[in-house]
C-alpha cells in the first residue's frame, strides 16, 4: 500500500463522503450526510480555503486528509490545520498514515505554507506518537480553543 496522494476533485466526491463518514462513525462525529457533502464540496471544487487529497489509489481510496490554510503572522504567512486525517482500519498499522503525514510539507511547502498545524486528543497516545515521528510537536503554553458561531 503507498500512501500517494491524488488531489480530491468533483469525480471523487462521493468516494471522499464515505470515508469521512466512516472516520466520523468511529470518531464519535454526529453530522448529516448533507452536512458532510456542504463541507467537503467546496474543497474539491476547488475553493482556495482548503484542499483534500485521497490517499491511495482514487478509484479506490483508502484513506483521505484534509487540509485548510489561514494566515499566520508568527510563522511568516500562509500557513495550514490538518483538519482531518483517516486510515481504513484494514489498512492501519502499515505505515500508511506515517507516509502521508511526511509527505505533507512537500505536498504544502511549494505552495507557500510556511507551518502546518493539528489538534491530537490528549488521551489519544497512538495518534500522539504518529504525531511526533512525522514530526509534529506541541507548543508548550499553547493549546487550540474553539468558539462555535
Amino acid at each position: 500500500m503507498s500512501a500517494a496522494f491524488t488531489l480530491a476533485k468533483p469525480e471523487h466526491l462521493d468516494r471522499l463522503i464515505a470515508l469521512v463518514a466512516a472516520f466520523h462513525a468511529e470518531a464519535g462525529i454526529q453530522q448529516t450526510d448533507e452536512a458532510r457533502r456542504a463541507g467537503l464540496a467546496p474543497l474539491v471544487d476547488g475553493i482556495p480555503h482548503g484542499i483534500a487529497y485521497l490517499i491511495g489509489p482514487a478509484r479506490a481510496p483508502i484513506g483521505y486528509v484534509i487540509i485548510t490554510f489561514g494566515w499566520s503572522v508568527e510563522f511568516g504567512g500562509l500557513d495550514a490545520i490538518v483538519d482531518e486525517i483517516y486510515v481504513r482500519p484494514g489498512v492501519r498499522g502499515r505505515g500508511i498514515a506515517s507516509e502521508a503525514l511526511l509527505a505533507l510539507p512537500n505536498a504544502l511547502s511549494g505552495g507557500g505554507v510556511k507551518a502546518v498545524h493539528l489538534e491530537v486528543d490528549k488521551s489519544n497516545e497512538i495518534a500522539q506518537k504518529l504525531y511526533a515521528r512525522a514530526g509534529f510537536k506541541p507548543r508548550d503554553n499553547y493549546m487550540f480553543m474553539t468558539r462555535k458561531l
